[in-house]
């Protein structure tokens, strides 16, 4: 039988092998680039806002095993959701990986799949760039056009 932790590296690995929704998307409403110095991850995230739902998502850049399944398992999981469930989403996730109290985990549904990132401490900003980076397009950057690489590197 497979234990719960080879399950979980092969959750990571089909992410890193086959990210989903990697590729730049027509006309998107928000954008942010993120890069971790320590390791190298990049990425562009596009986000199409239609009302009060993300109605598209993509991602193009390049980074460690980790950065890329952590960010397809956050467009899927953001995909057809409410900002204001985003929000939420976003906030659980953080507070999995680098919270001191207990994460809202329910949430987050596969991603806690990752929460074993959190003992690994080089790889929490690896985990958590492209969850900054739609933080601050949807809700910390100017409309349309949120762009920040200093911002993204800060301490976790």
């Amino acid at each position: 039988m497979m234990s719960l932790r080879n399950l979980y590296t092969e959750v990571i690995l089909d992410h890193y092998k086959k990210p989903r929704n990697k590729r730049e998307i027509a006309n998107p409403t928000h954008h942010a680039k993120g890069h971790n110095p320590l390791c190298g991850d990049k990425l562009d995230l596009y986000i199409r806002v239609d009302g009060d739902t993300i109605s598209d998502i993509g991602f193009t850049g390049v980074g460690c095993a980790i950065h890329t399944a952590s960010t397809s398992m956050l467009t899927e999981k953001v995909k057809g959701k409410k900002l204001s469930e985003v929000r939420g989403v976003i906030a659980a996730f953080i507070e999995m990986l680098v919270g001191n109290k207990a994460a809202a985990t329910e949430l987050l549904g596969e991603l806690v799949v990752l929460e074993g990132v959190k003992d690994l401490h080089a790889r929490v900003k690896c985990a958590t760039l492209s969850w900054h980076t739609l933080d601050l397009a949807l809700f910390g950057g100017e409309a349309g056009a949120a762009e920040s690489s200093e911002g993204l590197d800060m301490a976790q």
